[in-house]
């Protein structure tokens, strides 16, 4: 699959197969994720993987009752380890860093035939406490990952003049 194929058939994925996850594939998964660009290249973030099922299942209340948590064979926390570091621009880097490391990640899953979805829906605080995450790191984004067992439509996407200027705000 090429990289156009895996964009273009990528879908967030709500349920998954009862199916354990190779180690080689969650390695190549994560490892996308750390070829991923940052700002200055200080790749300031952790990404912790939960393969438990009883742990799962604890990230369902805490990802405010979306039960396919569960489901999947993995859930991925993508942490920044410095949540007020900015850059110039007056932006976070840790919401944008990780943005791009889980897209990375999404994307390799794709090729390899699991299904990813990312969860921006949760409970900070009682995600910390069942996952052990100390104070001074925030948890960024979940990503589910697994073999899927739907295959939803592509959804609307809007045409390219509707999304794109040049030169001038228009």
């Amino acid at each position: 699959m090429n990289i156009e194929e895996a964009i273009r058939t990528r879908r967030s994925i709500r349920a998954y197969e009862d199916k354990p996850l190779e180690d080689e594939k969650l390695q190549a998964v994560l490892e996308a994720a750390r070829l991923a660009p940052s700002a200055k290249n200080d790749q300031d973030c952790k990404f912790l993987v939960v393969r438990d099922a009883a742990t799962r299942a604890k990230l369902v209340d805490a990802c405010k009752g979306q039960r396919f948590v569960a489901q999947a064979s993995a859930v991925i926390a993508g942490c920044s380890l410095e949540p007020e570091r900015t850059m110039s621009s007056g932006l976070r880097s840790g919401p944008i860093d990780l943005a791009i490391a889980i897209d990375h990640m999404t994307l390799r899953a794709r090729e390899l035939g699991l299904g990813t979805c990312w969860i921006g829906a949760f409970d900070q605080d009682q995600a910390k406490k069942i996952l052990g995450i100390p104070e001074g790191v925030q948890i960024v984004q979940f990503m589910v990952l697994g073999y899927p067992s739907e295959d939803p439509k592509p959804r609307h996407r809007k045409p390219l003049d509707e999304i794109v200027c040049y030169e001038q705000w228009s």
